[in-house]
């Protein structure tokens, strides 16, 4: 009895429930798949939430004259030409024809102080003249009529029916007649030498350009005293200040010590700071012959080769002295990048660039080296921020974000 008890606890190894061994439950392999998949979800949302922390650069542009520049320096432009106009005459002025920015033709009335004192004046000479003139013409007319009696009495003596002393009155009145005309002649020049001053006198009440040019600023008013020294009470010298813009120069400040790098007829580009999208061919004009010993500069001059209606006097500029003259092909601005920011991916040049702060992938052709960046010819745009030095881990699609220095 006791040992059939002892063989019913034998164990039994053809398996439980009918499952065959060395394979696994079904549960266990669905619990196992749901398990891996879980954890590919959550490494690809870990992978996609985080922040990758980047230095970033901008896309930009440059000229190739950067690889020919052999100084740089700034100045102002300046015009060669320039006057304050105003009056040898003193006077309220009465009419102003100008306004900042007016074009003015050489000999043209810019303004008028009054002058109805002087015009009055102008006015008596011309009738001096006039009365001068008439006097000469009567003095003519009595010359005629003295010189007809003293031919007539000359034969009247020849024959004796005359006294001499009658013929002598005559010739007297005739010679007094000749000199009646030079002085009426004299009188003359007289009264057109006292009528060409007071002409002068009424000019000098038109103000006029002393050349073709733009009026750059308005000194005076209707109302305001002109006066040549402007030495009187709330008085003005000159009405206006105008230039003549094709003399336009650039007045540029260069250090002696760099002083050799400069000669004449050396060509520059010029940039203004006012009009950063425009690039002007420039020409070493003038070197001022001194230096000056508080900024330890010499004053050289540039004159424009290439002129734009835009350039206004006093606008400050930038000069590139350049090494030679730029061909016509190097001359418009290219679009560029900093070299860190290109890697090679599939045998590619390629930069990321930010979007949205993420980074994309873009293939890029390169062109030359200006200066310390690369042409890029296509692929990327001005203003766009790329990465610089990009992980090799990274791919197009992170999250990015530029580091805080």
């Amino acid at each position: 009895m006791a040992t059939e008890d002892l063989s019913k606890l034998k164990i039994d190894r053809t398996g439980a429930a009918g499952v065959a061994p060395g394979k696994r439950p079904p549960r266990l392999l669905a619990a196992l798949a749901i398990a891996a998949a879980i954890g590919l979800l959550a490494l690809f949302y870990f992978r996609s939430s985080a922040i990758v922390e980047v230095e970033s650069a901008t896309v930009t542009t440059a000229y190739p004259s950067q690889s020919f520049t052999l100084l740089n320096a700034t100045g102002y432009v300046v015009a060669q030409r320039k006057a304050a106009v105003a009056s040898k005459a003193t006077g309220r002025v009465e009419w102003l024809g100008v306004t900042e920015g007016s074009r003015v033709k050489k000999g043209e009335i810019v303004a008028r102080i009054e002058n109805a004192d002087v015009s009055a004046t102008m006015e008596q000479a011309a009738a001096n003249v006039a009365l001068a003139k008439a006097n000469l013409q009567q003095a003519q007319a009595e010359l005629v009529e003295a010189q007809a009696v003293f031919d007539r009495n000359g034969e009247l003596l020849a024959k004796g029916f005359i006294s001499q002393s009658a013929y002598d009155t005559l010739t007297a009145r005739y010679h007094k007649a000749q000199a009646a005309i030079l002085a009426y002649q004299a009188s003359i020049n007289v009264t057109e030498a006292n009528y060409r001053a007071a002409q002068i006198a009424v000019e000098q009440t038109l103000i006029r350009a002393p050349f073709d040019g733009v009026v750059l600023t308005k000194n005076a008013n209707v109302g305001d005293v002109i006066t040549p020294f402007s030495s009187a009470l709330d008085a003005k010298g000159a009405v206006v200040t105008m230039a003549d813009m094709d003399t336009l120069e650039v007045e540029a400040d260069v250090s002696e010590s760099n002083l050799p790098k400069v000669k004449l007829e050396q060509p520059c580009e010029i940039q203004l700071d006012a009009l950063p999208d425009l690039r002007l061919r420039g020409l070493v004009q003038r070197i001022v012959p001194t230096v000056d010993r508080a900024k330890a500069t010499v004053l050289v001059k540039i004159k424009f080769i290439d002129h734009d209606p835009q350039v206004l006097p006093e606008m400050s500029a930038k000069i590139a002295f350049l090494e030679k003259e730029m061909p016509p092909e190097h001359r418009s601005s290219r679009t560029v990048v900093h070299p860190d920011a290109i890697v090679q991916r599939n045998g590619e040049n390629v930069v990321f660039i930010m979007k949205e702060g993420k980074a994309v992938e873009t293939a890029i052709e390169t062109g030359e080296k200006i200066g310390d960046m690369v042409e890029v010819r296509n692929g990327a745009t001005a203003g766009e921020k790329v990465i610089l030095r990009p992980p090799s881990n990274l791919d197009s699609g992170d999250n990015v974000r530029t580091a805080v220095k």
